[in-house]
């Protein structure tokens, strides 16, 4: 076989090859001509003059995503590290403005977020700080796509994903929120305690009303009982006085009995000797006389005033 032939084969497909390249899904490549840009091929199998041609960059038309802490302080002169993670993209008509107009995409998104945090955040105390982190990501977002549109990036959203203020902090922030709950704690505890001696005293109140309700129904009875005692021994021709005295002597040997028979009673009955009954009896029936004289005296003076 001839050697030019040959030779002139390899070349040819050397040629081939080095024109043939491919672009990944969701990547553009950029095409310079001697120095020169010359065009933006898309993704699949794409051509180019060997030698003259070459590919100078590629371009990812994914969503990306940049985190960038920043340390801060806010209004009431609180340290507090913000970490902001932005998500950004190439538009896919300006791969020419971001692959050209801008060389380091990731450090002019991250000074234009130092920018706005560090605006934004001093104007806010360290409660407000994390009520209104949202707006701190909008402000972020806000600013980043006026400025990153005119070098073809879009910047799809930007999250405030985390606020770490100085550890010191941190500790008084959870003993305030500490001392707080036990606040409300000793507070619940309190009106508990209140419910309970309000209760107890309507208890006991109640308790008392019906003990004395159940001593006066005792002293009703026992006052009924005494009467129809008195009329049965009157019916069986003993007079009042000595009926009364009857039954006082009665009961005062009840008492006594009661006393013998319960180891335990702390009842003391003075006098408790055989005439204590009925000089009872005799000072009751003395006062009575005595009483029935100033009624009936009383009543006279009353009849000659009227006279």
């Amino acid at each position: 076989m001839n050697p030019i032939f040959i030779l002139l084969t390899v070349s040819i497909l050397l040629f081939l090859f080095a024109s043939i390249f491919t672009v990944k899904q969701q990547t553009a490549a950029i095409i310079e001509r001697f120095g020169k840009f010359q065009s933006i091929r898309q993704s699949g199998l794409q051509l180019k003059i060997p030698i003259i041609d070459r590919v100078t960059g590629r371009l990812s038309l994914k969503i990306q995503q940049l985190d960038v802490i920043i340390e801060t302080k806010t209004l009431d002169d609180v340290f507090v590290k913000l970490k902001v993670s932005v998500q950004f993209m190439v538009i896919k008509d300006k791969v020419y403005d971001a692959f050209y107009k801008l060389d380091y995409p990731h450090d002019q998104i991250t000074s234009y977020v130092f920018d706005v945090v560090r605006a934004e955040v001093p104007k806010m105390k360290l409660d407000d700080v994390f009520v209104k982190k949202d707006d701190i990501a909008i402000a972020v977002k806000t600013e980043l796509n006026d400025a990153m549109l005119n070098y073809g990036y879009d910047i799809i959203k930007t999250l405030v994903t985390d606020i770490d203020p100085d550890a010191q902090v941190k500790a008084a922030m959870n003993r305030i929120n500490a001392a707080d709950r036990e606040k409300t704690a000793a507070q619940y505890e309190g009106d508990a305690q209140r419910i309970l001696i309000v209760e107890r005293a309507k208890a006991e109140a109640e308790s008392k009303r019906l003990q004395g309700k159940g001593i006066a129904d005792q002293r009703r009875e026992i006052a009924r009982g005494l009467e129809e005692s008195v009329d049965v021994l009157n019916k069986a021709g003993i007079n009042s006085q000595e009926a009364s005295a009857l039954i006082v002597i009665t009961q005062h040997y009840d008492t006594l009995q009661s006393i013998g028979a319960d180891t335990n009673s702390n009842l003391i009955l003075l006098p408790n000797n055989p005439n204590a009954a009925s000089s009872m009896l005799n000072d009751m029936v003395t006062s009575l006389v005595a009483a029935n004289k100033i009624e009936s005296s009383s009543g006279r003076s009353k009849k000659k005033l009227e006279k």
